[in-house]
C-alpha cells in the first residue's frame, strides 16, 4: 500500500467516525455542556496518552506566544463543540451537520477581514453560491424568521459553532514549529476548567449506558480521530484531503436516516451540491506558490505544525 493509498484510507476513516458523533452526543442523553466536559476529558486521556508513548512532551516546540494561541483556540473550539451539539436537538443532526459545514467560507472571509488575506473575486461568488445552498437547506421559511422557534435557533447555533470554528482556524495557523497533536492537546485540557462551572454534575447520575457514549466521544471521535487525521494529512494533496472532507456530512445524513429517520427534504437536498461544489472551489483555489525551500529537522517540525489546519472540517 502507497503512502497516499494509506492516507486515504485514514481520512477516510476518520471522516467517518465524524459521521457518527451525533448520534453519540445524543444517546448519551447528557446535556450539551456535560457532553463537551466528558469529551474532553476522555479525549485528555486519549490524546495525552498517545503523546506520552510518542515522548513528544520532551521537545514541545513550544512558546508562550504559541501556547497562548493553543488555549485561544481551544476556547474557541469547545465553545463551537457546545453550540454544534444543541443544535442537533434544535434542528436535526443532517441539517446542523451540512449548514456546520460552511466553516470553509467562515475562515476566507475572516481571513480577509482581520488579517487582510487576499480576497478574490471568485472565492466572493462562491460563497454567495455557498449562502444561497445554505438557504435551501436549513429550510427556514419567511414565518420562522417571524416566529422564532427552536428549529430556526438551531440553524443559528450551528452557524454561530461554524464561525467559532473558522476564527480556531485562524489561530491555530499561526502556530508553528508544534505537532498538532500536541495542540489538540492542549485545546481539549482547556476545555476541562472552562466547562467546569457550567456542567451540571448532578444531571450524570442517572446516565448508565450513557457513559459508554461518552467515553467514545472521547477516546474515538477525539483521540482515535486526530490521530487518524493528522497521519493522514501528512500524506494526502489538499485536492484529496477537500474532497474525503464530505465523507463527514455524508455518513451524518445517512446515520440520521437510519437511526432517527430525520432526512432533508427534496428542496433542502437542492442546497447541498452547491454547497459541496462551493467550498471546494474555496478550498482548491489557486494561491501564488513559493519557491521550495531545502528541508531540515526544523522544517519537518513547522510541517506537523501545519496539518494542524487541513482542509477538512472536524467536529
Amino acid at each position: 500500500m502507497t503512502p497516499e493509498h494509506k492516507g486515504t484510507a485514514q481520512l477516510t476513516t476518520a471522516m467517518m467516525l465524524s459521521g457518527t458523533l451525533g448520534v453519540f452526543v445524543v444517546e448519551s442523553g447528557a446535556p450539551p455542556f456535560d457532553v463537551v466536559l466528558f469529551r474532553v476529558l476522555f479525549g485528555a486521556l486519549a490524546l495525552g496518552g498517545y503523546v506520552l508513548a510518542r515522548g513528544w512532551l520532551r521537545d514541545h516546540g513550544f512558546t508562550r506566544r504559541t501556547l497562548s494561541l493553543a488555549v485561544l483556540g481551544g476556547v474557541l473550539i469547545v465553545l463551537n463543540w457546545v453550540l454544534l451539539f444543541e443544535s442537533y436537538a434544535n434542528t436535526s443532526i443532517s441539517v446542523a451537520t451540512v449548514v456546520y459545514h460552511t466553516q470553509p467560507f467562515y475562515v476566507v472571509l475572516l481571513g480577509a477581514l482581520l488579517f487582510r488575506e487576499r480576497l478574490t473575486a471568485a472565492k466572493v461568488g462562491w460563497t454567495a453560491v455557498a449562502f444561497a445552498g445554505l438557504v435551501l437547506v436549513s429550510g427556514v421559511t419567511p414565518a420562522d424568521l417571524g416566529g422564532g422557534g427552536a428549529y430556526l435557533t438551531g440553524v443559528g447555533q450551528a452557524l454561530l459553532a461554524a464561525l467559532l470554528y473558522g476564527l480556531s482556524t485562524l489561530v491555530t495557523k499561526r502556530i508553528t514549529g508544534v505537532r498538532p497533536h500536541l495542540i489538540a492537546l492542549v485545546q481539549v485540557l482547556v476545555g476541562i476548567p472552562l466547562l467546569l462551572p457550567f456542567a451540571d454534575l448532578g444531571a450524570m447520575r442517572g446516565t448508565g449506558a450513557g457513559w459508554g457514549w461518552l467515553a467514545g466521544l472521547g477516546l474515538l471521535h477525539t483521540g482515535v480521530m486526530y490521530v487518524l487525521m493528522y497521519a493522514a494529512y501528512a500524506k494526502l494533496p489538499t485536492s484529496k484531503i477537500a474532497v474525503l472532507a464530505f465523507v463527514y456530512p455524508a455518513v451524518a445524513m445517512v446515520t440520521d436516516w437510519a437511526v432517527y429517520g430525520h432526512h432533508i427534504g427534496p428542496v433542502q437536498a437542492l442546497g447541498v451540491p452547491l454547497i459541496v461544489t462551493a467550498s471546494l472551489k474555496v478550498t482548491l483555489a489557486r494561491t501564488p506558490a513559493a519557491a521550495p525551500a531545502p528541508r531540515t529537522a526544523g522544517h519537518a517540525a513547522r510541517d506537523a505544525s501545519r496539518t494542524a489546519t487541513p482542509a477538512a472540517c472536524e467536529a
